[in-house]
């Protein structure tokens, strides 16, 4: 059975780096050519000593989605908004959790970002008792901590640390 190549004729999504603070304009240049986009806003208050501003920003920072014709690709290049266009390989999971982050948005649940850390990621504690300790994820599913190695006994300590107190390395 031959494998079904895709059509690269057929639209497709990328994720749209853009340069900084420029999501919005970058939104706005989509629409106006008519692609197919998503901008994802989330509510946020910045309270100055006189006053309160609300306003929405993105939940991506530095990121928006569209759905361009390859052909048409160099057509979002045109007002010196965009660092680069990254082609999405699985579409079809791509879509699905776009349509998921599409529900969270539009339920007003309160959502932060996290970085998506899986076992044996390399971390650095950044806060408290422990901070400056490097480690390793050992079970990011039960929160179980982190691992701290000592490679000369090939044994490791395992200290519960929240996630929030941790910066991912290289």
């Amino acid at each position: 059975m031959a494998e079904t190549l895709p059509n690269f004729a057929e639209p497709r999504w990328f994720v749209c780096h853009t340069k900084p603070r420029c999501e919005k304009k970058f939104s706005t240049l989509l629409a106006t050519e008519q692609f197919t986009h998503y901008l994802p806003l989330v509510p946020s208050v910045r309270r100055y000593s006189d006053r309160t501003k609300k306003f929405t920003k993105p939940l991506f920072t530095g990121y928006v989605f569209a759905e361009i014709p390859p052909q048409e690709k160099n057509r979002v290049y045109q007002q010196d908004l965009l660092v680069r266009a990254i082609w999405v390989d699985d579409q079809n999971l791509f879509l699905r959790q776009l349509a998921d982050v599409k529900t969270i948005v539009a339920s007003g649940v309160e959502a932060t970002l996290q970085p998506l850390l899986k076992k044996g990621t390399r971390v650095k504690i950044v806060s408290g008792p422990l901070w400056g300790v490097e480690g390793f994820v050992e079970d990011p599913k039960n929160s179980r901590g982190v691992l701290v190695a000592m490679d000369v006994l090939q044994q490791g300590l395992l200290v519960p640390v929240p996630m929030d107190s941790l910066e991912i390395l290289p």
